[in-house]
């Protein structure tokens, strides 16, 4: 970065640096994340129907449990393993910058999830106020879900306008054109 820019901007103009990309494309995380994310997506959609069949019918209540434990296993695993692709990609496990609201409302998916879990453990609440948090746990989720898709389509857009502005693919699309 030079001088008198901040990381405000530099998040503006490019979601990851030549380095930062490299290092992106060449770990093994990403294509972990890639196999975790569509993983955790379909227990979530399978678990929200379960949940919300036992709230509207007070059927599947089993099913229900064991559909938001595998969704939440999904989940620490998925962030626990996308903390590790942060710090080869950023230098950091946590809150680079990059990705700094993505990882805050992490945390908030992550509390809710884990305060299903320890409702479920402990026996807390009715079953039906603990499926009411894990449909919270689930909103925070679409949401965090939301802002990771935004984000990456931001930065397939910014890639693709790199490669069009390369001077070698313009050097080689004027000579295509001639």
């Amino acid at each position: 970065m030079g001088a008198g820019q901040s990381m405000g901007n530099r998040q503006r103009q490019t979601l990851y640096t030549p380095a930062e990309r490299a290092r992106r494309d060449a770990t093994v995380w990403t294509l972990v994340q890639g196999i975790l994310a569509p993983l955790q997506f379909l227990a979530f959609a399978v678990s929200l129907c379960l949940v919300i069949n036992f709230l509207l019918n007070g059927v599947g209540l089993a099913a229900a449990t064991i559909s938001v434990v595998i969704k939440t296993s999904l989940l620490y695993a998925i962030m626990v393993t996308g903390a590790i692709w942060e710090k080869v990609v950023f230098g950091r496990y946590l809150f680079a910058p990059a990705f700094f609201w993505e990882d805050v409302v992490s945390m908030l998916v992550m509390a809710l999830h884990t305060a299903y879990v320890v409702m479920w453990l402990a026996g807390w609440g009715t079953p039906a106020e603990q499926m009411c948090v894990a449909l919270a746990a689930y909103a925070s989720y679409v949401v965090n879900a939301l802002q990771f898709l935004l984000k990456f389509q931001v930065a397939k857009k910014m890639s693709a306008s790199e490669f069009r502005a390369s001077p070698t693919v313009l050097g080689a699309q004027g000579a295509l054109e001639s």
